[in-house]
């Protein structure tokens, strides 16, 4: 198979059945998942990567063999994990650390070296499965938290190759997620992805503040710098199958024939036929805020009295982690919840709460759907809860009200649901209230919305948006490639070089002869850069350094060598031998005015520092923490630009710099004064945005080189400032 999608998640999308007599069983999985990306793995070009659900330990090599050959015959792979793998990796690094982590439940974290090295150690198995049936072009979409080192592991062995991630929890804010000891890790992890996608965007932020925080990679809106690779971020809300639920509920008003659980709501329904049915459906999980919203009923019956023998909980519990203390914790307290609420309240013809503690199938699910009026939808903390959209999907008749979590992912799309805060007893009670009176013109009107948003943007739509996505990454960083300054590239300059009889080199210093420092005065040459410099001189090149540092520190620092310097972006230059000269008559009674704004700013910004230059005013912001310099940097932007709007100054935003200048006064116009007589060979490099107005103005013919790779104007990148050196050595040919 060439040219395919390879999915990878901890389970497979099979339901693997050993029965007594020893004979292997596969079934389709009907999880949110399976069905998610049914439509890309029922494509002949795809492979499905995971664990078969069955501990490699508990059967022998024949029964292993089997299964990995019935899950092959439906394109998947089994990945076999051990008990002692399952149960340190899944149930023990997985789910009592990132799972109530990224929930926001750190009360239940529990940190463990050894499950962590066992988390390691089945990521690594993971990936070496994907490796060994990679082939070229192929494409690898990993799923969610369970497998958070994957794409580093596939990326480290495999650079070439497009890979996809998705996580299907939230993530958490930073405060959270710094907690935990190996941040670095996962999050490095992650960043082996071209596309990263989340289900919000609140958690997309959440996961970029936590890179700009942790790693200090510059970031933007939605895309991250990592070296010389840019990763894309985005949004992709899961969808459901709309048509699946929806055909499922019509054919139902037609059939004649009744599941147990359908006779048993007709017969409930008989008793009070004005009585409202109250769906909660989740998994038994302390995030579902399942407690909670039992509380909230008991809250409401007795508040409103009235509804006594009115209304019925409809609570179906689907059993979860059951050997995890925290889940066996919750069971015993849920059940204590609903004995008390219907000791309380019952009567004898009237149960308030009607309690399952099991899995329902597909039919008898939509059977509670479409019978009752109501869905109470509480979670804590949710991904995304799919279960909302499943009920709107089989409400047929359009009727029906929704109350939802504003903390569920989906209530970002479901703005017609009533949501409520989870935690608000009285908010919920109220909530219930109003959906019990709610006419029937406004339930069709609000379900009308949300089945329409839900049948548009449904499962098939989210796979197919990331995948597309995914693509277009691999198209940008093909046509990067063509613009990276490898070795190809090189040869084709150097032979350039090699032929020219005059040339010129127009040089950056901070970013890019220098690496930055929080301290600029401690960013000084090297050694190493003096060497090189006196080089290309007896080269015969003609070097010009044109930087934003003020006269004074370019003379400390290269007035000694036989260059020429330019200072403030141009206001001074400098030619060999020669004093320093204005480029043009510039006025400065506009910074009295400005320095004491930006004052103002640095009292409140700690970690930033003005820098006063002759003709400029500099804000310095390295050192400010990346959440408040992006806030601050783009407040001080926006006040100086409408002061200075009817004014010659300029407001330019450099690298973790603001400055405030002459607009008359760039690089590009301080480099066309070198520029009067033709060179055969001209060489401008630097990493700033302010370097690109040197990159518009030079010559169509010359090289043109951005450090970093981020939006340029110039032909060529490197990856970072640690290649310039070794870029301006492989000059030195003669």
């Amino acid at each position: 198979m060439k040219n395919k999608t390879i999915i990878v998640s901890n389970r497979l999308p099979l339901n693997v059945f050993l029965e007594d007599t020893g004979e292997v069983k596969v079934s389709p999985s009907v999880g949110g998942l399976a069905t998610g990306m049914k439509s890309i793995h029922q494509n002949s070009e795809s492979l499905w990567i995971g664990w078969a659900g069955i501990p490699s330990d508990e059967i022998d090599e024949s029964t292993t063999k089997e299964i990995k050959n019935l899950a092959y015959n439906e394109n998947c792979i089994s990945v076999p994990l051990s008990e002692e793998e399952i149960e340190e990796y899944y149930f023990g690094f997985s789910n009592r650390v990132l799972w109530p982590l990224f929930h926001y439940f750190m009360e239940y974290v529990d940190y463990d070296e050894n499950h962590w090295k066992t988390y390691k150690k089945v990521n690594e198995k993971f990936a070496e499965t994907i490796l060994e049936y990679l082939d070229d072009g192929d494409k690898v979409w990993v799923h969610d938290y369970q497998l958070l080192l994957v794409p580093q592991l596939i990326k480290e062995k495999r650079p070439d190759v497009s890979v996809g991630f998705f996580l299907h929890i939230p993530f958490p804010s930073y405060e959270i997620f710094r907690t935990l000891p190996w941040r670095e890790e996962i999050l490095e992890g992650i960043l082996g992805a071209d596309l990263i996608g989340f289900h919000t965007y609140d958690y997309e932020r959440h996961f970029i503040s936590s890179v700009s925080r942790v790693l200090h990679y510059d970031t933007n809106i939605n895309s991250i710098h990592a070296g010389s690779r840019i990763i894309k971020v985005d949004s992709f809300p899961m969808g459901i199958d709309y048509e699946k639920f929806h055909q499922e509920a019509e054919k139902q008003k037609n059939k004649n024939e009744k599941t147990l659980l359908k006779t048993r709501l007709e017969q409930n329904r008989a008793l009070a036929p004005d009585a409202k049915f109250i769906l909660s459906i989740d998994r038994l999980d302390y995030t579902k805020g399942i407690a909670k919203r039992l509380e909230a009923l008991e809250y409401f019956l007795e508040k409103y009295p009235e509804y006594n023998e009115k209304v019925r909980l409809i609570m179906l519990a689907v059993p979860s982690r059951e050997n995890v203390p925290q889940y066996q914790q919750l069971k015993k307290e849920v059940d204590e919840l609903v004995g008390k609420i219907n000791g309380k309240f019952s009567t004898a013809t009237w149960v308030p709460v009607w309690y399952f503690y099991r899995s329902l199938p597909f039919e008898e699910l939509i059977e509670l759907y479409t019978s009752c009026e109501i869905a109470f939808l509480t979670p804590i903390r949710d991904g995304m809860n799919l279960v909302a959209k499943e009920y709107i999907a089989s409400r047929t008749d359009q009727t029906g009200v929704l109350i939802l979590s504003e903390m569920a992912g989906v209530a970002q799309e479901m703005n017609d649901a009533l949501l409520i805060n989870p935690n608000d007893y009285n908010q919920m009670a109220e909530a219930l209230k109003t959906a019990l009176e709610m006419p029937l013109e406004e339930q069709i009107s609000r379900n009308q919305i949300l089945q329409k948003r839900i049948k548009r943007y449904n499962v098939e739509k989210w796979a197919s948006a990331f995948m597309e996505a995914l693509n277009s990454t691999t198209q940008l960083k093909e046509e990067k490639l063509t613009r990276f300054l490898g070795k190809s590239n090189f040869e084709k300059i150097i032979s350039k070089f090699k032929a020219s009889q005059s040339r010129i080199f127009l040089l950056d210093y901070d970013g890019t002869l220098t690496a930055y420092h929080k301290n600029p005065e401690k960013a000084v040459p090297s050694y190493e850069l003096y060497n090189v410099l006196n080089q290309l001189i007896q080269n015969q090149v003609e070097i010009i350094i044109i930087s934003g540092r003020d006269r004074a520190f370019l003379d400390r620092h290269f007035g000694h060598l036989p260059i020429q310097l330019v200072a403030e972006h141009g206001v001074w230059i400098k030619n060999s031998g020669s004093k320093w000269k204005m480029s043009q008559n510039l006025q400065k009674d506009w910074m009295e005015s400005i320095r004491p704004i930006i004052e103002n700013f640095v009292d409140r910004t700690p970690g930033s520092f003005l820098e006063e230059k002759e003709y400029s005013l500099v804000w310095h912001y390295r050192k400010v923490a990346p959440g408040l310099r992006d806030i601050r940097s783009n407040e001080l932007s926006n006040v100086l630009r409408g002061l200075l709007a009817n004014s010659n100054i300029a407001v330019m935003q450099g690298n973790k710099v603001l400055e405030v200048k002459s607009g008359s006064i760039n690089k590009g116009n301080a480099a066309n004064a070198f520029l009067t007589r033709p060179y055969d060979f001209i060489f401008t490099i630097g990493d700033d945005w302010t370097d690109e107005f040197m990159f518009q103005q030079v010559p169509e013919h010359a090289v043109s080189v951005k450090v970093g790779t981020t939006e340029t104007d110039a032909k060529y990148f490197v990856e970072n400032q640690t290649s310039v050196i070794s870029l301006l050595k492989g000059f030195l040919v003669e």
